[in-house]
């Protein structure tokens, strides 16, 4: 494999008025593919997958393979993590119609994977803080470091995150192409440290183990990160959130000048508490709860103490992505930090399974706020069962209309003040 040019290539905006629009991000593209060495036969691309939709990340790959067709052979393979594969409809939303479908391969976090080293024990005790006391083995997909690729090319968008505090960057390959026991332990780490703690913030404990695995293990891979920064707020020209910021390269700097970008634009300070939050979920987009509770993590920070969060979510049907992860939430429901600990320590089931544990407390208002799910395809019963509420979507579009609303404080035809949101996922609120 030959070694590929140092590159570093930032971008970003001058005034949130002034996007990179598309023009300009295959200006960029162009630039970058000209960078990469001809000697070089085989490329493996690593997109995010459809939960990361406007991210920007779909058209960017579609700028790159059809810059690289010519002269590379190409593979992309969506960073699912434990996330369901993404059918064809879902792949010719995200990344359009001229990547033939044949190119895509799926990640199995299970089965493909391969143990490339072992992040010992003290180092984890130290940087979770003692939560816990054991290595973590390490292991990603086995197309990554086979020595069939020359090149891996890592996309994806940076911005708060509620395990590792800020997303993507090394994220991308050991969770997103990660095996099971790096994505179950990272994720408990950040849970039991505290949401609150990490949120927004670079240097979280997650991020330290990644960060360690990626010095320790990855030196021998030809690996260009291609990170972006996005609009918390969709354009409704465009349907999408604006890219404010391209940055390109292989070293860490590329990854903190991408942060400092992201704290500017998709942190919304706030004066003061929120009393009620509603959240539209986009309905092809979110389906479970384990994507959904992403409403609960962006504006936890917000909400005031007995305030109200009402995610509508059309197309909400189950809890987990799996089976097994949807029979664990069933179980034991959203019940805070402290009590999902004691379940972990008394249960093997969630022991087995620290991802979802994580998710639990992730996706708790830790008894400070009540949650309500606005969906006509989980029961009220199924929902109060993980100790959520119900609304119908017809009730909350009547008290809601979605059509006379935008982005920020409200008074709907009740009269009563909201805060509405129509796209959590790319922003985090918080009090100033």
């Amino acid at each position: 494999m030959s070694n590929n040019e140092r590159i570093n290539m930032f971008f970003q905006i001058d005034s949130i008025e002034n996007p990179i629009d598309i023009n300009k991000q295959m200006e960029i593209m162009e630039s970058y593919v000209e960078k990469i060495s001809p000697e070089f036969e085989k490329i493996l691309i690593l997109p995010p997958d459809y939960t990361r939709k406007h991210s920007g990340a779909g058209k960017l790959t579609a700028f790159l393979y059809d810059l690289l067709k010519d002269d590379y052979e190409i593979s992309i393979m969506p960073a699912l993590g434990t996330h369901t594969p993404m059918p064809r409809e879902e792949i010719i939303d995200m990344f359009g119609t001229g990547i033939p479908f044949e190119l895509f391969e799926v990640h199995d976090f299970e089965n493909d994977t391969v143990k490339i080293g072992k992040i010992p024990e003290e180092f984890v005790v130290e940087v979770s803080e003692g939560v816990v006391k054991q290595s973590i083995e390490v292991n990603i997909n086995q197309k990554i470091v086979n020595g069939d690729y020359d090149l891996v090319i890592s996309i994806g968008q940076v911005l708060p995150h509620a395990v590792v505090g800020m997303a993507n960057y090394n994220k991308n390959i050991f969770v997103g192409c990660g095996g099971i026991e790096m994505i179950d332990i990272s994720h408990f780490v950040g849970a039991v440290y505290g949401m609150e703690r990490l949120l927004g913030k670079d240097h979280s404990p997650v991020r330290k183990l990644f960060d360690y695995a990626q010095e320790k293990m990855l030196g021998d891979i030809n690996l260009d990160y291609i990170l972006t920064v996005n609009s918390t707020n969709i354009n409704p020209q465009t349907g999408t959130t604006d890219m404010l910021g391209l940055f390109i390269g292989q070293d860490r700097q590329v990854f903190e000048k991408a942060v400092k970008l992201s704290q500017e634009y998709n942190i919304v300070y706030l004066d003061k508490p929120l009393d009620k939050v509603v959240v539209y979920m986009d309905e092809e987009e979110f389906k479970s709860t384990w994507l959904c509770c992403k409403a609960i993590y962006r504006t936890r920070l917000a909400i005031a103490d007995s305030g109200q969060l009402i995610v509508i979510a059309p197309g909400l049907k189950k809890f987990g992505e799996y089976d097994s992860t949807d029979n664990l939430i069933r179980k034991y429901g959203y019940r805070g930090r402290d009590q999902i600990v004691e379940y972990v320590k008394e249960n093997q089931d969630l022991r087995a399974n620290l991802a979802a544990a994580a998710h639990l407390i992730h996706g708790s208002s830790e008894g400070r706020f009540s949650v309500f799910f606005a969906t006509d395809q989980l029961s009220k019963e199924e929902l109060e069962g993980v100790n959520f509420k119900h609304i119908s979507l017809k009730k909350v579009f009547t008290d809601y209309p979605l059509d006379e609303l935008k982005y920020g404080y409200n008074k709907p035809p009740g009269g009563e003040e909201i805060f509405y949101i129509d796209n959590p996922t790319t922003g985090l609120w918080s009090i100033n």
